[in-house]
């Protein structure tokens, strides 16, 4: 991993949805991408256990490199791209583009990776869709229409909003034969579970400070589970602790939607008060979000969100803990490069290179990665 993907991993918090429509809110390609990927999660487990196992580090891969492909091509307006991708030439040359814009920074993961995004870029042309593809795809447009709803409200009689929702509607009824889809659709509580979590968009980072670009809480989980994922990657780990630490970075703060994003210097700065605020996060999460989601779900939802940075069999939580740091690093390296210059920012990088400084977590010099920001 490497400085250039660390930066294009971070690109989406500046790239702005719906930016031609009346918000009353920031809609950023990060938290399009974060709750797509809970909302995949949902989904995949529904289907999982109707139809039998999943390939889940399939799901990620694909979400990852959706995510890649929407980083380079987020100024294309979704009409615009649908009639590219009717000309088969026209489609290939673009996604040629895509992937000489991408590789620089994935060279570093190594060529099976690379090839791996060759071939979701192959497959994309050639319109194959299987289940997993099918449950991202369905995901996507399920919290784009989740934006719409809230944009729609605003200007309700315009013509481009009529138009964008007769688009929506007759994209979703593509995916409405999926059993996941219609579960979820079907039921109230499981569509207040993905509220709930579209609700950390509206929960900012280091919300005392000025910063650019924001990012919201969302948004930081998804690049923790990014991160998380990719670290594992590199350190040849079982792919199973792989698509744990995923989903553990993607749902570790959570329980934030319960108590707000307590600032560190808060939690320590009485004794005691770090174990307090936990144990209240597991009793809201009990009485507030489990209620919500099938049972079946619950041990799997603890593990990623109860003491998500310790180690078990199948979750290695000091490399989440380290993906969580370089994520907090990067937010704070970034608004100093976007000309913020505050203290607490310089304090941040110098106190979690310290952190890291000589250390190895599953194999991985952290110290090699934070190098490459020697100016920082």
């Amino acid at each position: 991993m490497n400085k250039q993907l660390l930066i294009k991993i971070f690109d989406a918090a500046s790239m702005q949805r719906w930016n031609d429509q009346i918000k009353i809110v920031e809609f950023s390609e990060l938290d399009k991408q974060a709750q797509k990927m809970m909302v995949a999660y949902v989904l995949g487990k529904f289907e999982q256990e109707a139809n039998g196992d999943l390939d889940w580090a399939k799901i990620i891969k694909i979400g990852l490199f959706e995510y890649f492909q929407r980083i380079v091509l987020t100024d294309l307006k979704p009409p615009l791209f649908y009639r590219i991708k009717e000309d088969k030439k026209k489609y290939h040359a673009l996604n040629q583009w895509v992937y000489e814009q991408i590789e620089p920074a994935i060279a570093s993961l190594g060529n099976r990776f690379c090839e791996e995004f060759k071939q979701f870029l192959q497959e994309a042309e050639q319109g194959y869709e299987d289940i997993h593809k099918k449950i991202i795809n369905a995901a996507h447009f399920y919290v784009t229409k989740w934006e719409f709803d809230i944009i729609s409200n605003l200007s309700p009689q315009s013509f481009p909003v009529e138009d964008i929702k007769e688009n929506i509607n007759l994209t979703q009824e593509k995916y409405r034969d999926l059993y996941s889809m219609k579960e979820l659709l079907s039921s109230a509580r499981l569509k207040d579970f993905v509220n709930i979590c579209g609700q950390l968009r509206f929960q900012v980072r280091w919300s005392h400070l000025y910063r650019v670009p924001k990012t919201s809480v969302l948004g930081h989980m998804l690049t923790v589970a990014m991160i998380s994922f990719l670290l594992s990657y590199c350190s040849g780990l079982d792919i199973k602790n792989g698509i744990n630490n995923y989903f553990t970075g993607l749902f570790h703060d959570l329980p934030e939607v319960l108590t707000r994003d307590i600032i560190n210097p808060v939690k320590k700065s009485v004794k005691g008060l770090d174990a307090l605020i936990k144990v209240y996060e597991k009793e809201e999460m009990e009485n507030r979000i489990y209620g919500l989601i099938p049972e079946s779900w619950h041990q799997d939802i603890r593990l990623y969100t109860e003491n998500e940075f310790s180690d078990t069999a199948y979750r290695n939580g000091s490399l989440v803990k380290a993906a969580d740091d370089l994520s907090a690093f990067m937010e704070a390296y970034l608004a100093l490069e976007n000309g913020i210059q505050n203290k607490d920012f310089k304090d941040a990088i110098i106190h979690i290179r310290d952190k890291y400084r000589g250390r190895k977590v599953c194999g991985i010099e952290l110290d090699t990665i934070y190098g490459c920001f020697s100016n920082a």
